[in-house]
Formats: structure tokens, C-alpha cells, sequence
């Protein structure tokens, strides 16, 4: 029976890594290998990848924020410092995704449940206080002449439509928060908008400080 495993990302995933990103988005600029490296270099834990037989069958990329810095209207280009990761900052509580995606071959095959739940797991034990993303919303581009895509989020979440990204995120638990306008341009079965989404991690510790602030403050103590 085949094995299908959630993992950290390594170096040496990089190359299968653009060559999958491609081929689920081509009408889209994948990362850069610089970027990639540097990601892995920010913040390697945020980097998870799903392996099916030894073949890279998708992949999850985040990074962590001070949320209050980005709760106004945002671009990814921004929030991810244009998929650098330059905007991880070791003292948010906010662990932000970035990017996911998954074999178009293997949808409907709980790639993406996996993907998202090895990022719970990572919110859980790094303690943060919540999870963001904003999501495409590739249905949009069959019904964008008849409403705006305020109305065609709503119809989403009433049931009346589906999407493929949205209606899955509030499978997963993640509540919408709104629409975040012209957030990936090249979008264009979104018109460029995405939705804004959270999930709160239920076991966050106020009291403990995240794992990566334990770990910053560690790292600048003096020695005895």
C-alpha cells in the first residue's frame, strides 16, 4: 500500500519542489531557488512537505508574524517580503501560510488535510496563538461576471457554491474573515483577490511565551 507522509522540507527537495509548483501553477511565477533556500534557512520548521513513495506530492510553506502589522490589506508579495521570508520574525504569534499546494493528480486524496494538519501540529508546539492565511478562490473565474467576490465568498460559506480552496479551508476548521483585494495579481481565476482565514489553536499558553521566543532569548542571554 502506498505511503503517503507529511515531513520537514529539505535542501535536497528544492528541484522536485519547483518542478511540482509548476506544473499546479502555470500560469503563475513559481519560487526561485534562492528563495526556497532561504526560507529553509529562516525558519526551516515552517517548511513541511508531503511525500507519497518517495515522490514529493506536495508541499506547505509559512512563516511567523506579528499579526498586528498585517491586519490591514496586505499583498503576499508583502507579507512574505516577495517569498523571502524576510518578514519571519521569531516574536509573533502568528504562524502565517504562505503557500500550499498539491499534485493535481492527487486531489481528493486528503494531501492537503495532511499538509494542513502537520501545520496545527507545528502552531501547537511552537505555542502560537493562531494560524493565518489568505486563500485563492479559483471557482471565482466561472461566475465573476455575474457578482462581485464578496458576494461569491458568502455563497461559499453558505453552501450555495463551491470552491475548491475555500470550501476546503472550512473543512479544515478555519474560519473566514473577509477578502483581502489585488493580494496575488497574477491570479486571475481569483481576479487577484484571496480570503482571509484563521484557525486558533486551542492549547496556546499566554504564560509560556512561544517556543521561538524562549529559543531568541536563549540565543541573546550572556553567559555565566
Amino acid at each position: 500500500m502506498a505511503k503517503l507522509i507529511v515531513r520537514p522540507t529539505a535542501s535536497a527537495d528544492i528541484d522536485a519542489l519547483l518542478r511540482l509548483q509548476a506544473q499546479v501553477y502555470p500560469s503563475i511565477a513559481p519560487w526561485k531557488r534562492d528563495q526556497l533556500a532561504h526560507q529553509l534557512e529562516l525558519f526551516p520548521q515552517g517548511q513541511l512537505v508531503a511525500e507519497l513513495d518517495g515522490r514529493l506530492v506536495g508541499c506547505a510553506s509559512s512563516l511567523v508574524i506579528l499579526w498586528d502589522e498585517w491586519a490591514e490589506e496586505h499583498t503576499w508579495s508583502e507579507i512574505t517580503a516577495s517569498g523571502t521570508f524576510d518578514t519571519h520574525t521569531p516574536q509573533g504569534l502568528t504562524l502565517y501560510g504562505a503557500e500550499v499546494f498539491v499534485d493535481p493528480r492527487l486531489r481528493g486524496k486528503r494531501v492537503g488535510h495532511l499538509l494542513y494538519e502537520g501545520r496545527r501540529k507545528l502552531c501547537k508546539q511552537l505555542n502560537l496563538r493562531r494560524i493565518i492565511a489568505c486563500g485563492r478562490l479559483p471557482g471565482y473565474a466561472r461566475v465573476a461576471d455575474q457578482m462581485p467576490i464578496e458576494l461569491y465568498a458568502r455563497k461559499v460559506l453558505w453552501g450555495d457554491l463551491f470552491d475548491p480552496v475555500l470550501s476546503f479551508q472550512l473543512r479544515e476548521g478555519f474560519r473566514y474573515c473577509g477578502i483581502m483585494k489585488n493580494y496575488l495579481p497574477d491570479d486571475h481565476e481569483s481576479s487577484g483577490h484571496a480570503s482571509l482565514i484563521v484557525w486558533i489553536n486551542p492549547d496556546y499558553d499566554p504564560s509560556q511565551g512561544t517556543a521561538l521566543q524562549r529559543a531568541a532569548s536563549g540565543a541573546t542571554e550572556s553567559p555565566p
